[in-house]
């Protein structure tokens, strides 16, 4: 499993004009397949009389699905460039959308690769990335007395804090990288004299 991976920092879109064209790339986080189409059909929904609506996406922290679609231009060139540019910017779970606009020159093959490829690197500049770096998630149960001190603590010392949760005991959730499990659970004991407990649970990836 991936240690960490780079995505799109927000949803926003970025336009270009190329010889009276206009390319307007939409770009957004996608956790999954579905979300990436959902995306793409909503963009579609807002640029009807676009001339091509054309995508890309690629999900999984190592870059497991890669899909592309032209939507119409000429074979190779808009859906390929706008993934390789993903793939070239190390970007992931994210999708692109170009909207075209035919402003009535002709572009040529070349033309239009740069313009789609370039577009998404613009796009990419425009919003910014974020990385996400895989976590341990645990569950810390501290007694009410000390959770407010100890949750000063944990985001005092940079802890990736996803949750709290007040019952008869407070329940925080926090993600640890996997190589400090167990210089957080000494730290742990530490802090709170002995009384708080650690169960461990799955990975995510959360901001870094």
């Amino acid at each position: 499993m991936q240690e960490q991976y780079r995505t799109v920092a927000r949803e926003g879109v970025h336009e270009i004009e190329i010889n009276r064209s206009r390319f307007m790339c939409a770009l957004a986080p996608a956790a999954t397949e579905h979300e990436a189409q959902a995306f793409v059909a909503r963009i579609r929904k807002e640029h009807p009389t676009a001339s091509h609506n054309c995508f890309a996406y690629v999900l999984g922290a190592d870059a497991a699905v890669q899909k592309a679609s032209d939507d119409g231009e000429p074979g190779g060139t808009a859906g390929v460039p706008m993934l390789q540019m993903l793939i070239r910017r190390e970007v992931r779970y994210v999708v692109a959308v170009v909207t075209r606009y035919y402003g009535g020159v002709k572009l040529g093959a070349g033309g239009l690769i740069r313009a789609y490829g370039s577009v998404v690197g613009e796009a990419l500049d425009a919003l910014g990335t974020v990385v996400r770096k895989r976590y341990r998630l645990a569950t810390v149960t501290v007694e009410h007395q000390r959770a407010g001190k100890l949750e000063n603590d944990l985001r005092a010392t940079g802890r990736h804090v996803r949750e709290v949760t007040y019952a008869d005991a407070v329940t925080i959730e926090i993600g640890v990288p996997e190589a400090d499990v167990d210089a957080f659970r000494a730290w742990l004991a530490d802090a709170t004299a002995g009384t708080a407990g650690l169960e461990l649970g799955g990975e995510a990836y959360g901001d870094e």
